[in-house]
């Protein structure tokens, strides 16, 4: 398994473990995106456009450190880099399909509710 960036403290809320990790605007979107494949780093652009460049690279720094993502770099002309979800970012699928599940109930929820 991948080293992972230690968390500060093994008497932290869970919650704030989880949100340290995967938190953020970008980071659970840039991981079901790679749910079900490995993509390039314009891929997840395209996949995701309104965020920029420079938070992109970050989140996936950020998620690389944690052991979440795996980036692959191919010796070629130009350089191909690849991301992917780790085996230990697999452990994630739950946690993703659960908000996933419970964003859609809410906007089906929302549409459904008069306006105020």
């Amino acid at each position: 398994m991948e080293a992972r960036e230690p968390i500060a403290s093994d008497e932290q809320c869970p919650i704030e473990t989880v949100i340290h990790v995967v938190g953020g605007k970008w980071k659970p979107t840039i991981m079901w995106h790679l749910l079900d494949s490995t993509m390039r780093f314009s891929e997840l652009e395209k996949k995701i456009p309104n965020v920029t460049q420079k938070m992109l690279a970050q989140h996936l720094r950020e998620l690389e450190n944690q052991g979440i993502v795996t980036r692959t770099i191919y010796p070629s002309v130009p350089p191909k880099v690849e991301y992917s979800l780790s085996e230990y970012g697999r452990t994630l699928v739950p946690v993703l399909q659960s908000m996933c599940d419970w964003g859609r109930n809410h906007n089906r929820l929302a549409s459904d509710m008069p306006n105020r």
